[in-house]
Formats: C-alpha cells, sequence, structure tokens
C-alpha cells in the first residue's frame, strides 16, 4: 500500500493527466484527429534534452560544480545566493524538476554542515522560486516553453523579446530576497570524493548543444535529436532508464485532453471568451489549478494570443503547490528533511503569491 501511496504522490501530474485523457475520450470518441493531437518535434526535443542532462548528471557534472562553486563563499548570505542562483541559471539547462532535485539535496548539505537549519525552509521556496522562473527565458528552460515555441513556431527573437522582462523582473525578486539573510560566517568544506570525466563532460555537452540547436530550429529536430540520442546510447545506456518519461506520457496525455476540449463546441467558447478578456490573468489563474504544463497545452488551443499566454503559464508556476510540479517536489524534499509541513506551506505561499503578484502588475503595466 505504501508504495501505490508513493507511486501516485510521486506521478501524480502524470496520472492526472491520463485520467483527464481518458474521460474526454468519452465526450470525443477515437477517431483519426486524435493523431493531429500530438506535437512530435516538442516530445522529440524534451525527451533529447533531458536524456543529455541524466548523462550529465550521471558523472556528477551539475553536483561537482555546484560545489566548486559555494565553497568560495564565507558567509550565509553569499551561501545562499550561490545555491538559489545555481538553481536559477541550472534550470535553463535542466528544465526546473530536474534542477530542484539536483539542487535542493545540496542546499540541505550545506545548511546541516554549516549548522544552520533554520534556514532550510527560506532556502527551498527560494530555490523552488528560482526553478520556476529562471528557465523563462530561453525556449528549452521550461517543458512549457518548449511545448508553445514549437506550437506558435516562435522566432527566437521574438521569444526573447517577451520573455526578457519578466525574467529581468524576477531576476531583481531573487536577488532582493537573498538579501534578507544575514551575513553570518559559514565555511563548506569541499569533501568531493569523486573526479569529474572530462571526456565524457565534453561529449555530453556537445550532445547538449546538438539538441539545444534542434529546439531552436537552426536543423530538422530530428538530426540534432537523433545524433544525441546515438551518442548517449553509446556512451551511457544508464541514462535511457533515468529519463523523466512521466513527464512525456504528462504531454502527450495533455495533448489528447486538450484536442478534445477544443472539439468541445461549450467549453470553446466558454475558455475562448475568457481568453479574450485577459489572457495573461486566465493562463495565471489555470497554473494554480491544474499546473502550468497542462495549461500551456489546454489554453493554447484557443487562442492565437501566444505573448501573454507563454508570460502567464511561467510566472503562474509560482502561487499553489500545485501550479508546477517543481513545487510539489520541493514539498517533498522539505518533509524529508523533517521539517514541520504546515508553517513551511504557509510560508511558501506568503512568499509565492507575493512574488506572482508583483509579477503579474508589472506585466499589466507593461501591457501585456
Amino acid at each position: 500500500m505504501k508504495t501505490v501511496s508513493k507511486f501516485v504522490k510521486g506521478h501524480a501530474v502524470a496520472i492526472i493527466a491520463v485520467t483527464a485523457a481518458i474521460v474526454t475520450a468519452f465526450f470525443v470518441p477515437p477517431d483519426k484527429e486524435y493523431l493531429g493531437y500530438f506535437n512530435l518535434p516538442t516530445l522529440a526535443c524534451l525527451f533529447g534534452t533531458l536524456l543529455v542532462v541524466e548523462a550529465l548528471s550521471n558523472i556528477r557534472f551539475f553536483e561537482i560544480l555546484a560545489r566548486k562553486i559555494i565553497v568560495k563563499f564565507k558567509n550565509m548570505r553569499n551561501i545562499v545566493f550561490a545555491l538559489v542562483f545555481i538553481t536559477y541559471f541550472g534550470s535553463m539547462i535542466m528544465a526546473n524538476d530536474m534542477a530542484l532535485i539536483t539542487f535542493l539535496p545540496l542546499g540541505y548539505f550545506v545548511l546541516k554542515s554549516t549548522d544552520k537549519p533554520q534556514y532550510t525552509a527560506y532556502l527551498f521556496i527560494l530555490q523552488n522560486i528560482a526553478a520556476n522562473l529562471g528557465g523563462m527565458l530561453t525556449p528549452f528552460g521550461n517543458p512549457q516553453n518548449l511545448f508553445l515555441f514549437s506550437y506558435y513556431k516562435i522566432p527566437v527573437l521574438e521569444f526573447l523579446k517577451i520573455m526578457s522582462p519578466p525574467f529581468l523582473a524576477s531576476l531583481f525578486l531573487i536577488i532582493a530576497c537573498c538579501f534578507v539573510v544575514k551575513r553570518e560566517p559559514a565555511e563548506v568544506a569541499d569533501d568531493t570524493e569523486y573526479k569529474s570525466d572530462t571526456k565524457k563532460t565534453v561529449i555530453y555537452l556537445a550532445l547538449f548543444a546538438l539538441s539545444v540547436c534542434s529546439v531552436l530550429r537552426l536543423f530538422p529536430y530530428y538530426i540534432g535529436i537523433g545524433i544525441a540520442t546515438v551518442g548517449i546510447l553509446i556512451f551511457d545506456i544508464r541514462a535511457f532508464k533515468t529519463v523523466n518519461y512521466p513527464l512525456l506520457l504528462t504531454f502527450a496525455a495533455f495533448f489528447v485532453f486538450s484536442g478534445n476540449m477544443s472539439r468541445i463546441n461549450a467549453v470553446h467558447e466558454l475558455i475562448g471568451g475568457l481568453l479574450d478578456k485577459n489572457t495573461l490573468i486566465v493562463s495565471v489563474l489555470c497554473c494554480q489549478v491544474i499546473s502550468n504544463v497542462p495549461s500551456a497545452t489546454l489554453l493554447c488551443r484557443f487562442t492565437e494570443n501566444y505573448a501573454p499566454l507563454l508570460i502567464g503559464v511561467n510566472i503562474g508556476g509560482l502561487g499553489t503547490p500545485i501550479a508546477s510540479l517543481a513545487s510539489l517536489i520541493t514539498l517533498g524534499k522539505y518533509r524529508q528533511t523533517g521539517g514541520k509541513t504546515a508553517p513551511y506551506i504557509l510560508k511558501f505561499l506568503l512568499i509565492n503569491f507575493a512574488y506572482l503578484a508583483v509579477l503579474v502588475i508589472f506585466e499589466l503595466i507593461m501591457g501585456v
């Protein structure tokens, strides 16, 4: 029973996605149009980048790099800065959930080794926010970005133009929150016993670059992703076992769900009407209920106004713990530290909704 409960908690979003797809299939029976639901370039590029990131994780590339950076700092404020911004920029490469899985344990290790456990909740919340917001700048930084970038065929420069203002605003907010931490003396010893594999690091980074080029449509996606897949097959077949397949399943299931929903006239008129009034607000609110990735796959079917939708499903990852899978991962990791859940959730909600309110107001002022 415990195993089942653990599985459900660990794959809640995927289970909801599959369930939603099955329910909508009763209203729109399977037919030839189902084949048009799936965005193959998105699924292929997502698989390729996840696969290479797993290979880099297997040689502890991110952990070694993070530790080397952290040991350079000598007080708590600087250490928190380092941990938060490693997560922030790491999410651009690894996607938010993988960044948290990698760097939350490192953050707890640092606090434990410096005897500063009182900062755990605050650090975890900031790392969670950093993971949700850090990947917004690039098409491959967040799964919903990759999907919308491909779905709407957004030019790269236009994508950067749309996402730069909220990215810079969130960067400023995160820096401000890090300054709240006192400059207490604290040192972290570099007790790393493993060494980096230079050869594999160079190979995997080159394969990652190929995956990114595929995402950016510099050449057909099947070429870059195909080469990356074959490369990992040769150098680290284990990476195939640990790829986030539930995330791929979630996308596939929500493609079916959103495709079916768009074919139900009453739903089409309702959601389309709401989006016409304010796409940004609707997308942010939708994220609070069904999370940011499914919100992107659903709402894109009802609007061509992709700029506010893109921003909304990125900043909408803030707010409730279910607004983003990353937030559920952070909550689970915090529970493992033995911290009290209720105070953590209260602090989480206060900080997240404060961030969200500021960013929404900022975007409304910007005229989005």
